[in-house]
């Protein structure tokens, strides 16, 4: 199984995802991680990525998502998947779960003035809410609520999702 943390920047999806992938003995994957130079350069700037930034980075996620499952193995991916059609070019087959980091603006953005060291400029968050498209019901992905601990989301996680944990 696959599960992919996603939401806006600063939602938690790392914290999250890491710790989910800790617990459940997995290995976790950080998107941001396959982004190429010209994208990262791109958001520090402070200029938002267009689909076309978008795609080949997608298109790497995917081939990395069809590889752990060719394979067998499970993971955790944290990545924005921001988009519907982001979500369905992720969803290789049913293997692939989503999970949705939900919360508002200003919850959010108090999160990500908490982080260091990280690429997102903080004038980007306006975008990421207006490109965010929450998942429909047919998408069967899970939303999670944020304003609670990072350790309370994935206890929820886990139980919706009949996981269990390795250690």
């Amino acid at each position: 199984m696959i599960i992919i943390v996603f939401g806006v920047s600063g939602a938690g999806k790392t914290t999250v995802g890491k710790l989910l992938a800790r617990e459940l003995g997995w290995q976790f994957l950080e998107a941001d991680d396959f982004h190429p130079a010209a994208n990262i350069e791109k958001m520090q700037s402070g200029r938002p990525l267009t689909d076309e930034d978008r795609w080949p980075w997608l298109d790497c996620l995917r081939k990395q998502i069809e590889q752990l499952v060719s394979a067998g193995e499970n993971a955790v991916l944290a990545c924005s998947a921001l988009k519907r059609t982001y979500r369905n070019r992720l969803r290789v087959n049913d293997d692939v779960k989503f999970v949705f980091l939900r919360g508002d603006y200003p919850l959010v953005e108090k999160q990500l003035r908490g982080r260091r060291r990280h690429f997102m400029n903080l004038d980007l968050l306006q975008s990421q809410f207006d490109d965010l498209e929450e998942p429909e019901i047919d998408e069967h992905a899970l939303t999670v609520a944020l304003g609670q601990t990072p350790e309370e989301i994935v206890e929820e996680i886990e139980a919706k999702l009949h996981l269990a944990r390795s250690i």
